[in-house]
């Protein structure tokens, strides 16, 4: 028998919507389901979870000023929760871009799935402040 080299990963579809043949809640795979936790952890507040401190506090980051000493607080947190909680991802690197002309931040995350070839992932998301 064949060693399987690639690791599956599965994780439920957050719209439930049921299956057309089966009627299960579909499941989304591999890069999709590691993006989507990736999104959902670091766009969660931290009290939007019960019974959890798990998320990040960058919305409560962006009543200050629209520089890079806030994109690095920014950024660590983003660091911070992918570390604590999405065990699937390696070399995490985060990447906040400040653009005080259009009062919001830019971040990029960038990481490898754990036990893949080493192909970088990416996801980027814009976070407006408000005044």
């Amino acid at each position: 028998m064949a060693k399987r080299s690639k690791r599956d990963f599965k994780d439920i579809s957050l719209s439930f919507k049921p299956h057309p043949v089966t009627g299960d809640v579909m499941a989304i795979k591999n890069e999709k389901a590691i993006q989507r936790s990736v999104r959902n952890l670091v766009q969660t507040g931290l009290t939007e979870r019960f019974y959890s401190n798990l998320g990040t506090d960058i919305y409560g980051s962006l009543f200050g000023y629209v520089d890079y000493a806030t994109g690095g607080v920014i950024a660590q947190q983003v660091l911070d929760v992918l570390r604590a909680a999405e065990s699937r991802i390696d070399k995490v690197t985060v990447n906040v871009d400040p653009r005080p002309d259009d009062n919001e931040f830019e971040v990029q995350v960038s990481y490898t799935i754990s036990g893949e070839s080493p192909v970088t992932q990416n996801y980027s998301f814009i976070v407006e402040a408000t005044r």
